[in-house]
């Protein structure tokens, strides 16, 4: 028999505050992994940067945050037993609340205006100070990142704190510069403890704690704006082909439910937005939210609002917008984009590179979907989505190669107003449009020779040597190996090295400071991609002792060695073609290493010349030209 407290079911509103203050929870073993990727937290902070912005404006006292909106950030389900909580369903989401927390807590360090955010992110009892979220084997990491904003993983931290590190470095280059300033931060951390509410359902007993997960998993808590999309888009078809629109459309829902739980939301925003959305909201403060964001939060409701925009005006165009449009872009998101994201292949190689290194998929999924129109052949849709993925690789390697942020907020106007340019354009058209705006930017490539290796910069540093190094491989006639390069799930993955030795002294007659030697120590010119494992036998060791090693590894490090010219037609030919000023060193000194760094600059320029993109564009006049023989 139940007592009748296990059998009672308690759900009540409740904002990030009363959640996390000086609360404790414990998750179970089987739930304890932290899997958010990069997408998840830059999605997260710009809708929470939206629904703040809606609200504030410049002069409001903190007082009239009361008044402002609340956003809904979804059920949580937890077990209460006695004296102890765990939480069942929503670990994910108060994971990436707590480092957002810290994260925010550190940006407030000597702000003139302090907003206590640590009882929510830890608190003491009976003597203990301990996480709101209890996991051992996450204090470690969590107390560096409270105390110093890093954590060296040194390879061997488990796949949750791995993720817990690069979720926070995350947080720290896409959260948006105009809230982080000393009048602003004070309202958003107000906001985001009051304003941001849950549904918190409270079980007491593992058996009903666990139906309610499996009944919001399997069956649905709410209608979704996709099921919403899908009744109102039915209901307006003529009624002889309901039937049959009712199963295509879960079979494209299908199709999109294997790459993910809710990757249906994503591609309705990314082909709304892309195909369809012409306003966004104005950056100034307190302005309403426009198409863009409309889409983002509740597209059903904007669909039904721009039918005419859509060309929803009798109904046989309902039936043709699922059986013809929704059919043919699930497809596409589905198919040749998902697989060239996660394998690279010949002519849609920088969608693969651009998934390493980009923007929010919340601006290049749309700028992906802008161009393509339902009459396009295969060849010319891959062209399109190649030429798209150059562009935003190419923007987002001129972005952190000069220092400037990739977050949403600075970049939103500029990509979008982009979507609208392209849209519906020719490969021809298309190259024209990005060469142009790349050239309109304020940043160029010489940012190269200035780019210092840092924490928050590690990721963007990893590719852009793994794009050097596949580059001249490929070039040499040697199989690229950018997918090892970036893959750490392989038994020994690659790591950023220093060709220095971290040693001052032996340096000192060339730098007055350890200041300046640690910066140009940490020069894009100094740096290797090698194997875990390979230089920690000999990083202490003097160049003259590492340069041997350096003849095993990747044509990037080999090229350092005299022996890596000889017998290398290939590469040979290849420096020749190119005039790229390899050489062989047996010293490498200050002047060495700056000449190392002209290398590298020199390569990038090659890698991303805006010539490609006509090199691009033109594949698909000549696979048009092949067709018509």
């Amino acid at each position: 028999m139940y007592s009748r407290i296990a059998t009672k079911i308690d759900a009540e509103d409740k904002t990030l505050k009363d959640i996390l203050h000086e609360q404790k929870y414990s998750i179970d073993f089987f739930q304890r992994e932290y899997r958010w990727q990069r997408g998840h937290i830059e999605q997260l902070i710009n809708d929470l940067e939206g629904a703040f912005s809606a609200n504030y404006q410049e002069g409001h006292e903190r007082a009239e945050i009361e008044n402002y909106n609340s956003y809904y950030l979804g059920p949580i389900v937890l077990c209460s037993k006695g004296d102890s909580q765990s939480i069942i369903d929503g670990q994910q989401r108060l994971t990436s609340l707590t480092l957002l927390l810290i994260y925010l807590n550190n940006l407030q360090n000597g702000n003139s205006v302090r907003n206590l955010v640590e009882p929510l992110i830890r608190s003491e009892k009976f003597g203990q100070r301990s996480y709101n979220l209890k996991i051992d084997e996450r204090t470690e990491c969590l107390d560096a990142l409270f105390e110093r904003g890093n954590y060296s993983i040194n390879g061997s931290g488990d796949e949750s704190v791995q993720n817990l590190v690069e979720r926070y470095n995350d947080i720290e280059e896409v959260f948006p510069p105009d809230l982080k300033d000393e009048s602003v931060l004070p309202f958003f951390i107000d906001w985001l403890k009051e304003k941001v509410v849950f549904v918190k359902i409270t079980a007491y007993s593992d058996e009903n704690a666990y139906t309610i997960f499996e009944t919001m998993n399997d069956r649905g808590l709410n209608l979704t704006p996709t099921e919403m999309l899908k009744g109102y888009l039915i209901s307006s078809a003529p009624g002889s082909v309901k039937v049959n629109l009712n199963h295509l459309w879960k079979s494209n829902m299908d199709q999109l439910h294997k790459l993910g739980k809710q990757e249906d939301l994503e591609f309705f925003r990314a082909w709304l937005r892309g195909r369809y959305a012409n306003t966004i909201r104005p950056g100034k403060k307190g302005a309403a939210n426009e198409d863009f964001e409309k889409i983002g939060t509740s597209f059903h409701s904007w669909v039904k609002d721009n039918t005419s925009l859509i060309g929803l005006n009798k109904a046989n165009d309902f039936a043709d917008f699922i059986q013809s449009k929704l059919t043919f872009y699930t497809g596409i998101y589905c198919g040749v984009w998902t697989q060239a994201e996660s394998k690279k292949q010949q002519g849609l190689e920088h969608v693969f590179y651009a998934s390493f290194h980009g923007i929010a998929s919340s601006l290049s999924y749309p700028l992906m979907l802008a161009a393509i129109n339902e009459s396009d052949d295969p060849p010319t849709i891959n062209v399109k989505l190649n030429l798209s993925a150059r562009f935003i690789e190419t923007f987002a390697v001129l972005k952190s190669a000069n220092m400037r942020t990739l977050a949403q907020s600075s970049i939103r106007y500029t990509i979008y107003s982009l979507v609208k340019d392209v849209r519906g354009k020719n490969p021809k058209e298309m190259a024209s449009i990005y060469k142009q705006r790349l050239r309109d930017l304020d940043v160029n490539l010489s940012g190269v020779e200035t780019l210092i290796l840092h924490q928050q910069n590690k990721r963007f540093i990893r590719f852009l040597l793994a794009r050097i190094a596949d580059y001249i491989e490929e070039e040499a006639g040697i199989p690229g190996k950018f997918e090892d390069y970036m893959n750490d799930e392989i038994s020994k993955p690659y790591q950023v090295e220093h060709i220095w030795e971290d040693i001052y002294e032996r340096f000192k007659n060339q730098f007055d400071q350890r200041d300046e030697f640690n910066g140009f120590r940490n020069k894009i010119g100094g740096l290797l991609l090698l194997p875990e494992g390979t230089n920690q036998s000999f990083r202490a060791e003097p160049f003259d002792r590492k340069l041997p090693h350096y003849l095993k590894e990747n044509l990037l490090a080999k090229s350092l060695h005299q022996k890596c010219y000889e017998r290398n037609p290939n590469f040979v030919a290849f420096i020749k073609r190119t005039q790229m000023p390899f050489k062989a060193y047996e010293l490498f000194n200050k002047d060495q290493l700056e000449e190392r760094t002209s290398l590298y600059h020199q390569i990038c320029k090659r890698i991303w010349s805006l010539d490609g993109f006509d090199f691009i564009s033109n594949q698909a006049r000549n696979s048009n030209a092949n067709i018509g023989k």
